[in-house]
C-alpha cells in the first residue's frame, strides 16, 4: 500500500516540477465531523489532491480552458463503525480509490462545461479499511468493525459532465447572480443525472465573471499577476438527482458477490452551500453538503458532511 501511495505522490510532484504554464495545486478534505462533532456515518471521509493548469484558447467565445488532474479516495460506512454483526450494517462499507483527468471550458457568456474521466477501483484494493483504521487509531476513536462485509472488488471507469448556464443575466449581476447547473455521470460505479439552480452572493465588492471565479476553479491568469487579488462570496446549489446505479450501495453491476447490498431510492434532494475566499495566490473553501436518503431500509436517513479546500496558485 505504502509503495503505491508513494508512486502516486512522486508522479504528482514530478508534474509540478516540469510545468511551465500558469497552474494551481491543492487539496480537498471531506469529513462528516466538519459539519458536526457527533455525526459520523455514511460518507465519512474523502481526500483529493489536484493539479490544474491554464491551456490555450482556440475560439473567441472561449475565455479560458483549464486542464486538471486529480487523485482521491472516498470512504463509506454504515451508521455505526462498530458493525461487526452483519445485521447492523444499514449501509455497506465501501472504499473508492481513483485518478481523474478533465478539461473545463469557460465561455465569455459565463457558461461553464467540465468533462472528466476517472479510473480506479472500489473494494479492498482501495485501502479504505487501512486508512480509516489508521485515522481512528491516531485520534483515539473507537475501533472500526465490519470491514469484512465491504463491497467486493469493482474496476472503476467513469465519465462525468457538468454544465452551468447563467440565467437572469440582465436582472442580477453585480452582487448576486444565478445559474442553472446540470450534471451527468455514467460508469461502473455511478450512473446518475442531477439538475438545480445555483447562486453566488458577493460579500466583498462586485462579483467577478464566472471565468475568473473560484467557483469552478477559474482563478488562473495568463499574466500570473496574483498580488492584491481578493474575492469573497457565498454560493448555494440545491438540486434534484436521479441515481440509476451506485456500486458503493448495490455492489457490482456484473455480479452479486458483495455480502451487504441494498436497493436504491432513485430520486433524492441534495444541497450544497459554502463560502469561497481568495487572497492573492491562495484559494480557500468551506462547504456544507446535504444528501437525501439514498437507499431502502428502516434505519438510514439523509446525511450531511463538510468539505475544506485549499489551493495555491503557482507564480514565476
Amino acid at each position: 500500500m505504502h509503495k503505491q501511495y508513494l508512486a502516486i505522490a512522486a508522479l504528482f510532484c514530478s508534474a509540478l516540477l516540469w510545468a511551465q504554464k500558469p497552474a494551481e495545486i491543492g487539496i480537498v478534505s471531506d469529513n462528516d465531523l466538519y459539519s458536526s462533532p457527533i455525526n459520523d456515518q455514511y460518507y465519512t471521509n474523502g481526500i483529493e489532491l489536484f493539479y490544474r493548469y491554464l491551456g490555450k484558447r482556440s475560439d473567441e467565445k472561449v475565455a479560458k480552458k483549464i486542464t486538471e488532474f486529480r487523485i482521491g479516495q472516498y470512504i463509506f460506512n454504515p451508521q455505526s463503525v462498530r458493525a461487526g454483526d452483519i445485521n447492523v450494517n444499514d449501509r455497506p462499507f465501501a472504499g473508492y480509490l481513483f485518478a481523474q483527468a478533465g478539461i473545463t471550458t469557460f465561455y465569455t457568456s459565463e457558461s461553464v462545461l467540465n468533462l472528466n474521466i476517472q479510473a480506479g477501483v472500489v473494494g479492498p484494493e482501495a485501502y479504505a479499511e487501512q486508512v480509516q483504521e489508521g485515522l481512528h487509531k491516531l485520534f483515539h476513536y473507537p475501533t472500526v468493525q465490519g470491514w469484512q462485509y465491504q463491497i467486493t472488488t469493482i474496476p472503476a471507469i467513469q465519465a462525468n459532465a457538468v454544465y452551468s448556464q447563467k440565467i437572469f443575466r440582465d436582472t442580477y449581476k453585480e452582487k448576486v447572480d444565478f445559474h442553472l447547473q446540470g450534471e451527468a455521470s455514467v460508469g461502473t460505479i455511478w450512473t446518475s443525472v442531477s439538475v438545480g439552480p445555483m447562486a453566488r452572493i458577493s460579500l466583498r465588492g462586485l462579483l467577478v465573471p464566472m471565468y475568473d471565479s473560484a467557483l469552478h476553479g477559474a482563478t488562473l491568469s495568463q499574466d500570473r499577476d496574483y498580488k492584491n487579488k481578493r474575492d469573497l462570496f457565498l454560493y448555494l446549489n440545491p438540486s434534484l438527482q436521479y441515481m440509476h446505479h451506485d456500486a458503493t450501495i448495490e455492489g457490482s453491476p456484473f455480479n452479486d458477490y458483495s455480502p451487504v447490498t441494498f436497493p436504491l431510492i432513485p430520486f433524492r434532494f441534495n444541497a450544497e452551500a459554502g463560502i469561497k475566499y481568495r487572497r492573492d495566490q491562495w484559494n480557500f473553501t468551506y462547504a456544507f453538503h446535504y444528501r437525501g436518503k439514498e437507499l431502502s431500509n428502516n434505519v438510514i436517513t439523509g446525511f450531511y458532511y463538510g468539505s475544506i479546500q485549499v489551493g495555491y496558485l503557482l507564480a514565476p
